[in-house]
C-alpha cells in the first residue's frame, strides 16, 4: 500500500494523499457515531483524469475503493473498511451553467447548497432540499438517489439528472453529460449509476435540471388528528391550490423530543394535535395563492381534517416551522436504545403503515416510544422505534422490532428503503425483502461493469 500511495502521490500531487490518522478521522466516522472504518490512506483527485489515474493504480495494485463526497449517508456506504478512500471534495467546480436550457454541470465534490446558489444566480431552482444540504455533495447524492422533502413537486435526484460523467472500476470514463430532456437511443445509461451507491463506478460530474424560480411560496403548519385525516388534507390542499411542493407529518412524540432535546426549537402550535403537518406551496404568481390557501386550510378545519392552522407571516416564521422538522433527527438521538427506519409505501397506505406498524410495535415491545416523521406526500416515512423510558437498554429487541416494520410495509406493497439506501446497514434485509429477480438482475450489473469488485465492495450485496 505505501508504493500504491506513492505512485498516486506522484500522479496528484503528495499533499492530496493522506494517511496521517488525525486528518482521517472525519472521513472514517459516520456523524451519528453508528459506523467507523479504517483505510491506508486517502486520495484527493482534483480532476477527473486524476480519478481515472487513481483507479487504474488501485487496479494495478490489486486494491479496492470506497469513495466519498459529503460523508452524510447514513447507510454505512461511505465509511471504508480497508479499502482505499477516495474523497472527490477536491472536484468543487460549478463547470456550466445553461439558462436557456434550465441545466447546470456541477462536479461530484460540489455541495448541495452551492448548488443551488449557483441556479438562483441565474434566476433559476435546483429544487433538492435536505436537512445536509451544506454538507452533502452532488456525487453523493446522485449515487444514493437522494430524496429530501420536494420529491412530491420535483422528483428524487433520479428524476433531476440530465447526464452523468463517472469513472468506470477499470479506469475508464462514461462520458454522459449532455443536457437532453429526450435521448431515446437505448439504454438509459446514466440511471446505472443514479442509486448505485458507488458500486458501478465514481461519478465524477452531473447535469442538473433546473426550474423558474417561483414569485411565491407560503408555508403552514398544522395541528391534525389522525393519519386518515392528514392523508385526506393532502389531496384537498392539492386539488385546491395545485401548488403543493412539500407536504411533511410529525407525530406527536417527535415534536415533543424534538422540543427537549435541541435548543431553540420550539412547537408554534403548543402541543395540539396527534400529527404536525407541515405544508409548503410554490406559484408562478403571487396573484391568488394565499386566497387559495386560506380557503383551503378553512375548508379542511370544517371537515374535521385539521385542528388548527399557523400560515407563516414572513421568512422567519417559515423557518422556525422548517426548524421544527428539520432537527427531528438531531432530537429523538439522546433517546436511549432506538432502532430507525426509512420505509415507503403507496401514499394511499400511509395511514395504514402507521396503525399496523404501531400495533406491531407495542405487541413486541410494551410501552415502546414511537417517532414517525417525514414525507408522507410522496410516502415515505422516517419510522424510529425507542426503548420505554427508564427500559434497560441492552434488553431492547431492536432487530425483532426491524423486522416487523420491513414485513409490515413490503405486505402494503412498500420499499425497506425509500431514500438513504443499503450501504452495508441493510444488507441482509435487502437478501431477504427484495424480490430474487431483482437481485439477480442487479447482480448481473455488477458483474458485467465491475467483474473484480472493486468499487465499493461490501456495498449493497452480502
Amino acid at each position: 500500500m505505501s508504493d500504491l500511495a506513492s505512485h498516486i502521490a506522484a500522479r496528484i500531487g503528495a499533499k492530496n494523499v493522506i494517511s496521517d490518522a488525525e486528518q482521517l478521522k472525519p472521513h472514517l466516522n459516520e456523524w451519528r457515531g453508528r459506523y467507523s472504518g479504517r483505510t491506508p490512506f486517502a486520495a484527493y483527485p482534483g480532476t477527473t483524469e486524476e480519478v481515472a489515474d487513481i483507479v487504474k493504480l488501485c487496479v494495478a495494485a490489486g486494491a479496492k475503493i470506497t469513495p466519498q463526497g459529503g460523508n452524510t449517508g447514513l447507510v454505512g456506504a461511505q465509511i471504508p473498511d480497508g479499502e482505499v478512500l477516495i474523497s472527490l471534495r477536491r472536484m468543487n467546480r460549478i463547470r456550466e451553467i445553461d439558462a436557456a436550457n434550465d441545466s447546470l454541470i456541477a462536479e461530484a465534490g460540489v455541495v448541495l447548497s452551492n448548488v443551488q446558489n449557483a441556479a438562483a444566480e441565474s434566476n433559476r431552482l435546483f429544487p433538492l432540499s435536505l436537512a445536509a444540504e451544506h454538507s452533502a455533495t452532488i456525487g453523493g447524492l446522485v449515487s444514493t438517489n437522494a430524496g429530501g422533502v420536494h420529491v412530491l413537486r420535483y422528483g428524487m435526484m433520479r428524476d433531476l439528472v440530465l447526464g452523468i460523467e463517472a469513472v468506470l472500476p477499470d479506469g475508464r470514463t462514461f462520458s454522459g453529460l449532455k443536457g437532453l430532456r429526450k435521448d431515446n437511443t437505448g439504454y438509459d445509461l446514466k440511471q446505472l449509476f443514479i442509486g448505485a451507491e458507488g458500486t458501478l463506478g465514481i461519478v465524477t460530474a452531473a447535469c442538473l435540471k433546473l426550474y423558474p424560480q417561483p414569485a411565491a411560496r407560503e408555508v403552514a403548519l398544522l395541528a391534525v388528528p389522525s393519519a386518515d385525516h392528514a392523508l385526506a388534507l393532502l389531496h384537498r390542499m392539492k386539488a385546491a391550490t395545485g401548488a403543493v411542493s412539500a407536504f411533511e407529518v410529525m407525530n406527536r412524540l417527535s415534536v415533543e423530543v424534538t422540543v427537549k432535546n435541541v435548543p431553540a426549537v420550539r412547537d408554534p402550535l403548543g402541543g395540539a394535535g396527534a400529527l404536525a403537518v407541515l405544508v409548503e406551496f410554490e406559484a408562478a404568481h403571487a396573484d391568488g395563492l394565499r386566497n387559495a390557501i386560506e380557503s383551503a386550510l378553512t375548508a379542511a378545519i370544517e371537515a374535521g381534517e385539521a385542528e388548527t392552522a399557523l400560515i407563516a407571516e414572513n421568512a422567519g416564521q417559515a423557518r422556525v416551522f422548517w426548524a421544527l422538522r428539520e432537527s427531528i433527527s438531531a432530537g429523538h438521538k439522546p433517546e436511549g436504545a432506538q432502532v430507525s427506519h426509512d420505509i415507503s409505501v403507496p401514499v394511499s397506505a400511509t395511514p395504514s403503515f402507521l396503525a399496523r406498524a404501531n400495533a406491531a410495535m407495542e405487541k413486541r415491545c410494551p410501552d415502546v416510544r414511537i417517532v414517525a416523521f417525514g414525507h408522507m406526500g410522496d410516502g415515505n416515512f422516517h419510522y424510529t422505534v425507542m426503548q420505554p423510558e427508564g427500559a434497560d437498554p441492552a434488553a431492547f429487541p431492536g432487530p425483532d422490532l426491524t423486522q416487523l416494520v420491513y414485513e409490515t410495509a413490503t405486505a402494503l406493497g412498500g420499499s425497506i428503503s425509500a431514500e438513504h439506501g443499503i450501504g452495508v446497514a441493510r444488507r441482509g434485509d435487502l437478501a431477504r425483502f427484495k424480490d430474487r429477480e431483482s437481485l439477480t438482475l442487479m447482480r448481473a450489473v455488477k458483474r458485467a461493469i465491475d467483474p473484480s469488485n472493486v468499487m465499493n465492495p461490501r456495498v449493497l450485496f452480502e
